[in-house]
Protein backbone atom coordinates (compact mmCIF):
# COMPACT_ATOMS: atom_id res chain seq x y z
CA UNK A 1 0.00 0.00 0.00
CA UNK A 2 1.37 3.40 -0.87
CA UNK A 3 2.77 5.60 1.99
CA UNK A 4 2.75 8.76 0.39
CA UNK A 5 0.02 10.89 -0.45
CA UNK A 6 1.28 14.09 -0.83
CA UNK A 7 2.07 16.52 -3.93
CA UNK A 8 4.70 17.91 -1.60
CA UNK A 9 7.52 17.62 -0.49
CA UNK A 10 9.10 18.76 3.15
CA UNK A 11 11.94 18.98 5.28
CA UNK A 12 11.15 16.25 8.40
CA UNK A 13 9.83 13.13 8.87
CA UNK A 14 6.56 12.96 10.18
CA UNK A 15 5.27 10.43 7.62
CA UNK A 16 7.46 7.87 9.79
CA UNK A 17 4.77 8.66 12.87
CA UNK A 18 1.76 7.50 10.66
CA UNK A 19 1.81 4.06 12.60
CA UNK A 20 2.10 5.77 15.82
CA UNK A 21 -0.99 8.35 15.24
CA UNK A 22 -3.01 5.25 13.65
CA UNK A 23 -2.33 3.19 16.75
CA UNK A 24 -3.43 6.20 18.84
CA UNK A 25 -6.64 6.98 17.17
CA UNK A 26 -7.64 3.33 17.47
CA UNK A 27 -6.24 3.05 21.18
CA UNK A 28 -8.69 6.28 21.79
CA UNK A 29 -11.77 5.55 19.79
CA UNK A 30 -11.38 8.53 17.64
CA UNK A 31 -12.82 9.23 14.30
CA UNK A 32 -11.44 12.63 13.15
CA UNK A 33 -7.53 13.69 13.06
CA UNK A 34 -6.46 17.57 12.72
CA UNK A 35 -3.33 19.29 12.02
CA UNK A 36 -3.21 22.89 13.22
CA UNK A 37 0.29 23.32 11.23
CA UNK A 38 -0.91 20.93 8.15
CA UNK A 39 2.78 21.71 5.70
CA UNK A 40 2.54 18.69 3.66
CA UNK A 41 -0.41 16.88 5.71
CA UNK A 42 1.44 13.58 5.02
CA UNK A 43 0.94 11.62 7.92
CA UNK A 44 -3.27 13.56 7.90
CA UNK A 45 -3.69 12.43 4.18
CA UNK A 46 -2.60 8.44 4.97
CA UNK A 47 -4.55 8.31 7.51
CA UNK A 48 -7.68 9.39 5.29
CA UNK A 49 -7.07 8.00 2.53
CA UNK A 50 -6.56 4.52 4.17
CA UNK A 51 -10.18 5.42 6.02
CA UNK A 52 -8.46 4.90 9.27
CA UNK A 53 -10.36 8.26 10.03
CA UNK A 54 -13.81 9.59 8.89
CA UNK A 55 -12.33 13.46 8.41
CA UNK A 56 -9.37 15.45 8.29
CA UNK A 57 -9.46 19.36 9.08
CA UNK A 58 -5.95 20.57 7.83
CA UNK A 59 -4.81 24.63 8.64
CA UNK A 60 -1.83 26.85 8.03
CA UNK A 61 -1.26 30.15 8.27
CA UNK A 62 0.94 30.68 5.47
CA UNK A 63 -1.79 31.62 2.41
CA UNK A 64 0.37 30.13 -0.09
CA UNK A 65 0.51 26.51 1.42
CA UNK A 66 -3.46 27.01 2.52
CA UNK A 67 -3.80 27.99 -1.18
CA UNK A 68 -2.51 24.59 -2.47
CA UNK A 69 -4.66 22.36 -0.31
CA UNK A 70 -8.18 24.89 -0.68
CA UNK A 71 -7.76 24.33 -4.48
CA UNK A 72 -6.70 20.83 -4.64
CA UNK A 73 -9.91 20.66 -2.80
CA UNK A 74 -12.15 22.43 -4.90
CA UNK A 75 -10.12 23.54 -8.33
CA UNK A 76 -8.09 20.71 -8.79
CA UNK A 77 -8.87 20.50 -12.30
CA UNK A 78 -7.34 24.04 -13.00
CA UNK A 79 -4.41 23.26 -11.22
CA UNK A 80 -3.30 19.75 -12.94
CA UNK A 81 -3.93 22.20 -16.78
CA UNK A 82 -1.38 24.23 -15.32
CA UNK A 83 0.83 21.99 -13.92
CA UNK A 84 0.32 20.12 -17.87
CA UNK A 85 1.41 23.62 -18.94
CA UNK A 86 3.95 24.59 -17.35
CA UNK A 87 8.10 24.10 -18.52
CA UNK A 88 10.28 23.18 -15.47
CA UNK A 89 13.09 25.96 -16.05
CA UNK A 90 14.76 28.40 -14.78
CA UNK A 91 12.89 31.73 -16.55
CA UNK A 92 9.60 29.46 -15.06
CA UNK A 93 11.71 29.60 -11.31
CA UNK A 94 12.06 33.50 -11.94
CA UNK A 95 8.25 34.43 -12.53
CA UNK A 96 7.24 31.79 -9.17
CA UNK A 97 9.40 33.42 -6.78
CA UNK A 98 7.98 36.64 -8.16
CA UNK A 99 4.65 35.66 -7.10
CA UNK A 100 5.71 34.67 -3.55
CA UNK A 101 6.51 38.33 -3.52
CA UNK A 102 2.96 39.24 -3.59
CA UNK A 103 1.45 35.80 -1.88
CA UNK A 104 -1.11 38.13 -0.10
CA UNK A 105 -2.63 39.72 -2.70
CA UNK A 106 -2.37 37.19 -5.43
CA UNK A 107 -5.30 35.07 -6.46
CA UNK A 108 -5.32 31.33 -4.81
CA UNK A 109 -4.57 29.37 -8.24
CA UNK A 110 -1.40 31.42 -8.90
CA UNK A 111 -0.41 30.86 -5.46
CA UNK A 112 -1.00 27.14 -4.79
CA UNK A 113 0.91 26.43 -8.13
CA UNK A 114 3.48 28.69 -7.35
CA UNK A 115 4.03 26.88 -3.80
CA UNK A 116 3.62 23.52 -5.43
CA UNK A 117 6.13 24.57 -8.61
CA UNK A 118 8.94 26.19 -5.70
CA UNK A 119 8.50 23.22 -3.04
CA UNK A 120 9.15 20.88 -6.13
CA UNK A 121 12.06 22.76 -7.59
CA UNK A 122 13.79 23.79 -4.53
CA UNK A 123 16.10 22.27 -2.29
CA UNK A 124 14.69 20.12 0.07
CA UNK A 125 11.10 21.48 -0.74
CA UNK A 126 11.77 24.30 1.55
CA UNK A 127 9.97 28.16 -0.52
CA UNK A 128 12.75 30.56 0.72
CA UNK A 129 15.87 27.79 -0.61
CA UNK A 130 17.34 27.74 -3.82
CA UNK A 131 17.02 25.75 -6.77
CA UNK A 132 17.95 22.38 -7.06
CA UNK A 133 21.42 22.59 -9.51
CA UNK A 134 21.89 26.38 -8.92
CA UNK A 135 20.71 28.95 -10.46
CA UNK A 136 23.45 27.87 -13.62
CA UNK A 137 22.62 24.83 -13.60
CA UNK A 138 25.42 22.89 -13.21
CA UNK A 139 24.85 20.75 -9.83
CA UNK A 140 24.62 17.03 -10.27
CA UNK A 141 20.58 17.05 -10.12
CA UNK A 142 18.40 19.75 -12.15
CA UNK A 143 15.43 21.64 -11.63
CA UNK A 144 12.88 19.24 -12.80
CA UNK A 145 14.48 15.97 -11.13
CA UNK A 146 11.57 16.09 -8.19
CA UNK A 147 9.31 17.19 -10.41
CA UNK A 148 7.76 13.94 -11.74
CA UNK A 149 4.20 15.60 -13.24
CA UNK A 150 2.20 12.47 -13.81
CA UNK A 151 2.97 11.08 -10.30
CA UNK A 152 2.10 14.61 -9.00
CA UNK A 153 -1.17 15.07 -10.99
CA UNK A 154 -2.14 11.30 -9.82
CA UNK A 155 -1.66 12.18 -5.84
CA UNK A 156 -3.37 15.20 -6.73
CA UNK A 157 -6.51 13.65 -8.43
CA UNK A 158 -6.60 10.83 -5.54
CA UNK A 159 -6.90 13.70 -2.76
CA UNK A 160 -9.01 15.16 -4.45
CA UNK A 161 -11.61 12.33 -4.34
CA UNK A 162 -12.04 12.40 -1.11
CA UNK A 163 -12.62 16.17 -0.93
CA UNK A 164 -16.21 15.98 1.14
CA UNK A 165 -13.69 14.73 3.89
CA UNK A 166 -11.53 17.25 3.55
CA UNK A 167 -11.62 20.80 5.78
CA UNK A 168 -9.33 23.41 5.07
CA UNK A 169 -8.53 26.59 7.19
CA UNK A 170 -5.91 29.51 7.11
CA UNK A 171 -5.81 30.59 10.54
CA UNK A 172 -2.58 31.54 12.77
CA UNK A 173 -2.72 28.36 15.51
CA UNK A 174 -3.99 30.00 18.35
CA UNK A 175 -7.31 31.10 17.03
CA UNK A 176 -7.22 28.01 15.21
CA UNK A 177 -8.25 26.33 18.71
CA UNK A 178 -10.41 28.70 19.77
CA UNK A 179 -12.58 28.53 16.34
CA UNK A 180 -12.48 24.80 15.34
CA UNK A 181 -11.09 22.29 17.05
CA UNK A 182 -13.21 23.40 20.11
CA UNK A 183 -16.25 22.29 17.78
CA UNK A 184 -14.76 18.93 17.40
CA UNK A 185 -15.77 15.81 18.82
CA UNK A 186 -13.89 12.27 18.62
CA UNK A 187 -10.60 14.06 17.06
CA UNK A 188 -6.83 14.03 18.14
CA UNK A 189 -4.70 17.12 17.29
CA UNK A 190 -1.34 16.64 16.08
CA UNK A 191 0.58 19.54 16.86
CA UNK A 192 3.59 20.03 14.57
CA UNK A 193 4.93 23.59 15.51
CA UNK A 194 7.75 25.25 13.58
CA UNK A 195 10.97 23.93 15.27
CA UNK A 196 12.38 26.57 18.36
CA UNK A 197 16.16 26.22 17.05
CA UNK A 198 16.25 25.98 13.11
CA UNK A 199 12.76 27.00 12.55
CA UNK A 200 14.06 30.65 10.69
CA UNK A 201 15.86 28.54 8.58
CA UNK A 202 13.16 26.06 7.23
CA UNK A 203 10.02 28.05 7.15
CA UNK A 204 8.16 31.50 5.59
CA UNK A 205 6.12 31.97 8.86
CA UNK A 206 8.57 30.66 11.76
CA UNK A 207 7.98 31.39 15.72
CA UNK A 208 9.81 34.19 18.22
CA UNK A 209 10.55 32.90 21.87
CA UNK A 210 6.93 34.89 22.37
CA UNK A 211 5.34 32.55 19.86
CA UNK A 212 6.15 29.54 21.61
CA UNK A 213 5.19 30.61 25.16
CA UNK A 214 1.49 32.07 23.52
CA UNK A 215 1.24 28.50 22.02
CA UNK A 216 2.10 26.55 25.02
CA UNK A 217 -0.26 28.55 27.67
CA UNK A 218 -3.25 28.50 25.09
CA UNK A 219 -2.88 24.14 24.57
CA UNK A 220 -2.72 23.52 28.63
CA UNK A 221 -5.56 26.34 28.62
CA UNK A 222 -8.03 24.98 26.40
CA UNK A 223 -6.71 21.59 25.45
CA UNK A 224 -6.68 19.94 28.69
CA UNK A 225 -9.86 18.00 28.29
CA UNK A 226 -8.32 16.98 24.43
CA UNK A 227 -6.37 14.15 22.65
CA UNK A 228 -3.72 15.78 21.59
CA UNK A 229 0.61 14.76 20.43
CA UNK A 230 2.73 17.61 19.78
CA UNK A 231 6.31 16.89 18.44
CA UNK A 232 9.31 19.66 18.23
CA UNK A 233 13.04 19.74 17.98
CA UNK A 234 15.08 19.08 21.57
CA UNK A 235 15.24 22.72 23.19
CA UNK A 236 15.24 23.07 26.96
CA UNK A 237 13.12 26.28 26.58
CA UNK A 238 10.19 23.56 25.01
CA UNK A 239 10.74 20.61 27.82
CA UNK A 240 10.09 23.44 30.54
CA UNK A 241 6.89 24.77 28.83
CA UNK A 242 5.37 21.18 28.80
CA UNK A 243 7.06 20.00 31.85
CA UNK A 244 3.49 18.96 33.30
CA UNK A 245 2.85 16.59 30.67
CA UNK A 246 4.03 13.19 29.17
CA UNK A 247 7.03 13.21 27.26
CA UNK A 248 8.89 10.69 24.97
CA UNK A 249 12.87 11.86 23.64
CA UNK A 250 12.49 9.84 19.56
CA UNK A 251 14.36 9.61 16.76
CA UNK A 252 13.47 10.70 13.40
CA UNK A 253 14.98 11.18 9.74
CA UNK A 254 15.69 14.26 8.10
CA UNK A 255 15.87 15.23 4.96
CA UNK A 256 17.39 18.63 5.05
CA UNK A 257 20.20 19.20 2.39
CA UNK A 258 22.13 15.32 3.53
CA UNK A 259 19.57 12.83 4.96
CA UNK A 260 20.30 13.21 8.62
CA UNK A 261 19.19 11.82 12.32
CA UNK A 262 17.73 14.04 14.56
CA UNK A 263 15.91 13.94 17.87
CA UNK A 264 12.70 14.85 18.61
CA UNK A 265 10.60 15.38 21.93
CA UNK A 266 7.07 14.04 21.28
CA UNK A 267 4.47 15.14 24.62
CA UNK A 268 1.07 14.01 25.16
CA UNK A 269 -2.26 16.17 26.75
CA UNK A 270 -3.16 14.30 30.36
CA UNK A 271 -6.36 12.84 28.47
CA UNK A 272 -4.65 10.58 25.45
CA UNK A 273 -3.86 6.74 26.19
CA UNK A 274 -0.39 7.08 24.28
CA UNK A 275 -0.36 2.69 24.56
CA UNK A 276 2.98 1.48 23.35
CA UNK A 277 4.64 4.07 22.25
CA UNK A 278 8.54 1.60 21.81
CA UNK A 279 6.26 -0.56 19.27
CA UNK A 280 6.27 2.15 16.70
CA UNK A 281 9.00 4.69 17.02
CA UNK A 282 12.80 4.63 18.00
CA UNK A 283 12.83 5.57 21.56
CA UNK A 284 15.82 7.43 23.29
Amino acid sequence: MASRFSPLRYPGGKNKTYQYVKHLITQNGLSSYIEPYAGGAAVALRLLINNDVKQIIINDFDRGIYSLWKIIKENHHDLITMIEDTPINMEEWYKQKKVQLNKNNIDELTLAFSTLFLNRTNRSGIIKAGVIGGKNQDGNYKIDCRFNKSEIIKRINLIASFSNRIKVCNLDAIDFINTEIKHTRKSLTFFDPPYYDKGPELYTNFYSHEDHVELAKTINKYMANRYWILTYDVAEQIEKLYRQHDKNKYYLNYSIAEPTRGQEFMFFSKKIDKGSIEDYLKII
